[in-house]
């Protein structure tokens, strides 16, 4: 497998005088500017560097390093200027420089995403399976692609390894370059309310932006809910996108479009009058089929490879987008339904068990109620439920993941997550705490173990379902992160089990 660079090959040389002027500054000095970074540890010779406060410390603190390692100029703020000028190299000062980092980003690699056509998905579930599906629609059609989210980045079928959902403006617009580099015609990305709170996105105008719905997430960055969406709704204004796509079965689709300061189209899953809608579902246990009809009333088959009937929402939102961004919705149609499916999302592990194992990134309320919602009619016999919940995080749906466990499994296996610096017994205790339901409930901290006694408890025609980490590789206990893939684990039950 190649792993391609997050930096292109051929960077723009920018003279620093001409970054300054950028920035409404001067200097003499005799530096040019190849890249741009707010990272000490990803620092490239050529680099200009942004210390940035943060709330630990200043990045500004670390400018010595970051020259070592190549920087050859500082972006800093006021609180940052001595600390940047003890680093030996020039200076730029501004009130707020995370403001000016996405602009300044695509200044220095040359503007790439005008080369591209460039869609966004917003939403709480269905980002990366929305994302996914688009760009393996495009690829499987003979179309250079590329996806930016949470399962990572890929670029013309080729990986490329990064951290975030979206990532930080300046190593996104680096993306955008190697997309350039590469022939790329259509990029795909996440974005996440907090790329669009912390500037991730700021540079950026999309060609088509959808919103797919909104649920209970990230209220530990979030005052509310509303707090939440209003991040959400700023995707869909002049300095963000040119055209949007919002889902009018979710109640917040169908307020984005009575707030939304750009055009708008509309598209329904459940048949509902919008401008694209999905009909005649037929959902089965390798995915689902159904038609798409088109603004024009045209009628275009479609499948995606992913079961359950929120993928049919996922599938119609990326063939719309596609489409509203001027790609053949037929095409992209085809090879979404000759694609693959999506790592993590409702992704089946198969060891010859003569029961139905299934790996889920459900780590939320509505995406935990939407997968068991799934599983439930491919299921004969009984849905054994593995789940947990991460520590650090919204503490609030700890309850209301035990509640949807309790009623709509037939066994719920509380384990532990990513636990963080939490307790792990006291996020199992918060998750019990609301699981009353029919279910028969038990706690089986080790998440190995858990996955584990569920198997044993498997029997024909049942479903264990593993849920919460999907695609990840490891799980973050006490600070450290260690191997940890659901996926295996529950293929080595299986296989032990036999």
């Amino acid at each position: 497998m190649v792993v391609l660079s997050t930096r292109p090959k051929s960077p723009p040389h920018t003279p620093l005088t001409e970054v300054a002027a950028r920035l409404g500054l001067a200097t003499d000095a005799d530096t040019v500017v190849t890249g741009l970074t707010l990272s000490t540890q990803r620092v490239q010779p050529g680099d200009l560097y942004a210390a940035l406060p943060g709330t630990r410390a200043h990045g500004a603190d670390f400018a010595t390093d970051a020259v070592a390692s190549g920087a050859v100029a500082i972006l800093t703020d006021e609180t940052g200027r001595a600390a940047a000028s003890a680093a030996g190299v020039p200076v730029l000062v501004v009130p707020e420089p995370r403001a000016v980092l996405g602009a300044l980003a695509a200044f220095l690699y040359g503007d790439p995403g005008r080369a591209l056509t460039l869609m966004a998905v917003t939403g709480t579930q269905g980002k990366t399976t929305t994302t996914r599906l688009l760009e393996a629609g495009l690829e499987q059609a003979g179309i250079p692609a590329a996806v930016v989210g949470t399962v990572g980045t890929r670029i013309a079928g080729e990986d490329v390894k990064t951290a975030l959902t979206t990532p930080e403006a300046p190593d996104l617009q680096a993306l955008f370059a190697v997309m350039r580099e590469q022939g790329v015609r259509g990029c795909t990305l996440e974005v996440s309310s907090h790329a669009l709170v912390l500037g991730r996105v700021d540079g950026v105008v999309f060609d088509v932006a959808a919103f797919a719905n909104l649920g209970r997430d990230h209220l530990d960055f979030h005052a509310d809910v509303e707090e939440y969406f209003a991040a959400k709704a700023s995707l869909f204004t002049p300095l963000r996108a040119r055209l949007g796509l919002t889902n009018v079965d979710d109640p917040y689709g169908r307020r984005l479009l009575t707030i939304a300061g750009i055009p708008m189209r509309t598209f329904s899953p459940s048949g509902e009058p919008a401008d694209w809608r999905a009909v005649d579902v037929v959902l089965e246990p390798e995915g689902s089929r159904f038609t798409v009809v088109t603004p024009a009333g045209d009628r275009i088959p479609a499948r995606v490879p992913v079961a359950g009937a929120f993928n049919v929402a996922n599938g119609l939102c990326a063939i719309a987008l596609a489409a509203e961004a001027g790609f053949d919705p037929a095409v992209v149609a085809a090879g979404i339904a000759e694609g693959p499916g999506v790592p993590g999302r409702l992704e089946r592990v198969d060891a010859g068990q003569d029961f139905l194992a299934v790996v889920d990134y459900a780590h939320k309320p509505d995406a935990l109620e939407a997968a068991l919602a799934a599983i439930r009619p491919l299921t004969t016999g009984r849905v054994l439920l593995v789940v947990g919940a991460g520590g650090d995080r919204d503490t609030g749906k700890r309850p209301l993941m035990g509640e949807i466990g309790a009623r709509l499994a037939d066994v719920l296996v509380v384990t532990d997550d990513n636990p963080r610096s939490e307790d792990p017994a006291a996020i199992r205790a918060a998750i019990l705490a609301g699981a009353e339901g029919p279910a028969e409930v038990v706690e089986v901290g080790g998440r190995d173990a858990a996955i584990r006694y569920a198997v044993g408890l498997a029997g024909p025609g049942d479903t264990v379902l593993v849920a919460g980490k999907g695609h990840e590789t490891g799980q973050e206990i006490a600070g450290e992160t260690h191997p940890f893939d659901d996926r295996v684990e529950l293929r080595l039950a299986i296989e032990e089990a036999r």
